[in-house]
């Protein structure tokens, strides 16, 4: 969400609606992430669903919102080479 990046709200305190929304955004992008480079996550959700399903609730278009700005954002991770060689290989 960096301004020099993707340039997502980042304003939002801990506990805030903003905060929520941006949590969500960064959920899904992990997951399309994952998804995209065969990766199977550990999940571990919970403590963030309320917040979700209260900003879901509140808003019918967020999910659609968040699920754009999670595709872009892995969309910019995706974009980096993988490394090549190394020690941890």
């Amino acid at each position: 969400g960096h301004r020099g990046r993707l340039a997502r709200d980042q304003s939002g305190g801990f506990g805030t609606a903003l905060y929520a929304k941006e949590e969500l955004v960064a959920e899904m992008a992990s997951a399309f992430t994952c998804a995209s480079l065969g990766i199977v996550p550990t999940v571990r959700h919970s403590d963030y669903i309320g917040s979700w399903l209260a900003v879901l609730r509140e808003d019918e278009r967020a999910i659609f919102r968040a699920a754009s700005a999670a595709s872009k954002a892995a969309d910019y991770l995706l974009e980096f080479p993988p490394e090549q060689g190394g020690e941890h290989e």
